[in-house]
Order: structure tokens, then C-alpha cells, then sequence
């Protein structure tokens, strides 16, 4: 059994930057959550922001700006987010539970690692009678009787996005490997597709028996990919791939009328323009240091 490290390797996982990045500074973080908040308020898109929000965070590796989102963005005094005393319960587990799924969805996007040290700095940074809100059962365990129609949500996910070049890319990227495609359509049904039911908004109050909480609608599942493919760069076709998909989102039956207008060429414009504000801001510190050790 290997209980330590050998210090030769201990010392090369201590190069190239291992840890994640820590918040910008304050002041600045939350003037910009405050100015692209009232932004979003001013066009009824606060669902919208707090996705691409959450969303942009995670993927600039910023976990302890993830937990002062949520302070922010649940506190009575934004000017005070420390002081937790008068915190709607209700109405903060709600908007925990969307950032979490926002979260959770980022995963197809930017991988594993990051997602989990945002989603720990999240619950973390929690109310402990928000914690106790949440629910704590996964809807998303594979059984023989839900395997079919949750290949059905993504493969219909898949369409809505690709459509009229579906087919073609389903199997161009089948060719690459055989295993590839398969693990992209489980993945769009039953992470990226809206769950079945209701969805649920910023303004939402939620409880643990509200067995909907935190379900993003299928304009919010495009936000995402937009927000983690602007934030990571270097990946322009998928980047305008699901910007279609947004776009393309307007065509959803019985949309509310914040997607509505997300999936207008407005409102899409206004995604990639809030997201590169909120980048502007946490990625102007960044000063990666270099390997000045020799090996």
C-alpha cells in the first residue's frame, strides 16, 4: 500500500499551477455582479445571468468566487453579504439549487475536476438551513425502465441544437470513435436536457419535496454551453454551435418569456456581451506564475 508521495513527486505536482484561482478582488467581483445584475433585471433575465454567471466562474477556475456568488445573490443587503440573519430560506435554496445544476451541466463542457472544486466551494459558502432545503436523492440513476426515453431527451436535444446538419455530425463524430457519439447522446439526455417537469427561475421558492428543483429550461442548457465555450476559448466551433442552439431555442413550445427573448438574436448577443463583462473582470488579475524550479 503507497500511503506518501515520494518527495520527488510530491515536488513535481507542486509546479505548472496546480491549485485553482482565487477570487479577484472583492470590490471588483462585486461591482461587476451588480452592474450585469441590474443589467439582467432591467430586460427580466435573471435566470439567464445567474447561469452564464455561475457558468463562467467555474470555468475560469474561480471556486471561491462561485461560493460569493451565492452570498451575493441571496443576501437581503448586497452591499452586506456577510450578513446572513434575514436570508429568505426559500427563496436562496432555490437559486443554489439553479447555480448547482448550472454546475452539474458545465461538466460536458469543461470536465470533472473543475466543476467539482466549484461545486464544493458552493456548498461550502451554503446557509446550513439551505443545505437542509436541498434535495439529497439523484433524479439521473440509469434503470432498465428509464434508459429508453432518457436516449430519447438527448437525442431530441440533439436535433433541436444540429438540425439541418444532425445526422452528419452524429456521424462524423461516430467515426472519430465508436464509443464517442453514444457517450455525447447519454450525456445530452441526462445531464444536459431539461428533466422532465416544470422548470424552475430565479425567482422561484423551492423546498426538498420539490422534486422540479432546480430543473433549467432547454434555452438555460444552451447558456451553459455558451458561457463555458466563451470563458475556455480556443473552441470556436462548438462555441458558435451552441450559440445556434440558442438561437434555435426559440422554436421550444410554451417558452416563458425570459427564453424567449434569451433565444432572440437580442438576447444572445447579450449572453456572449455578459459573459466577456464578468471575464473582463476575474481574468485581469490572472498572472500565471512561471516554473522556476528546475527539475
Amino acid at each position: 500500500m503507497v500511503a506518501h508521495l515520494p518527495p520527488s513527486i510530491k515536488h513535481l505536482l507542486t509546479l505548472r499551477n496546480p491549485s485553482a484561482r482565487p477570487s479577484p478582488k472583492l470590490q471588483n467581483l462585486h461591482g461587476v455582479l451588480r452592474r450585469t445584475l441590474q443589467d439582467a433585471k432591467s430586460r427580466n433575465a435573471e435566470t439567464g445571468w445567474l447561469v452564464l454567471t455561475t457558468c463562467t466562474l467555474l470555468t475560469v477556475n474561480r471556486p471561491s468566487a462561485v461560493g460569493y456568488l451565492y452570498h451575493f445573490v441571496t443576501s437581503p443587503d448586497t452591499n452586506n453579504i456577510h450578513a446572513r440573519a434575514n436570508v429568505h430560506i426559500a427563496h436562496a435554496a432555490n437559486k443554489a439549487a439553479l447555480m448547482r445544476e448550472s454546475a452539474l451541466k458545465s461538466t460536458i463542457f469543461v470536465g470533472v475536476p473543475r466543476v467539482i472544486l466549484s461545486l464544493a466551494a458552493l456548498h461550502e459558502a451554503l446557509d446550513n438551513e439551505v443545505k437542509a432545503a436541498l434535495r439529497t436523492h439523484s433524479q439521473r440513476n440509469m434503470m432498465p425502465e428509464n434508459v429508453e426515453s432518457t436516449l430519447l431527451r438527448g437525442k431530441a436535444l440533439w436535433n433541436s441544437i444540429y438540425t439541418p446538419h444532425a445526422d452528419k455530425l452524429h456521424d462524423k463524430l461516430g467515426s472519430y470513435h465508436p464509443d464517442f457519439i453514444s457517450f455525447i447522446i447519454q450525456s445530452y439526455g441526462s445531464v444536459l436536457a431539461p428533466l422532465p417537469g416544470p422548470i424552475r427561475t430565479y425567482s422561484d421558492a423551492t423546498s426538498v419535496i420539490d422534486s422540479h428543483q432546480g430543473n433549467l429550461s432547454r434555452a438555460m442548457g444552451s447558456i451553459v454551453g455558451m458561457a463555458t465555450l466563451r470563458s475556455e476559448g480556443g473552441v470556436g466551433p462548438q462555441l458558435t454551435s451552441h450559440t445556434f442552439g440558442l438561437l434555435k431555442a426559440r422554436y421550444e413550445k410554451d417558452q416563458n418569456q425570459e427564453d424567449a427573448w434569451l433565444s432572440s438574436d437580442e438576447g444572445t448577443e447579450w449572453v456572449i456581451r455578459t459573459v466577456d463583462e464578468i471575464l473582463e473582470v476575474v481574468s485581469a488579475e490572472v498572472q500565471d506564475d512561471p516554473v522556476r524550479a528546475k527539475l
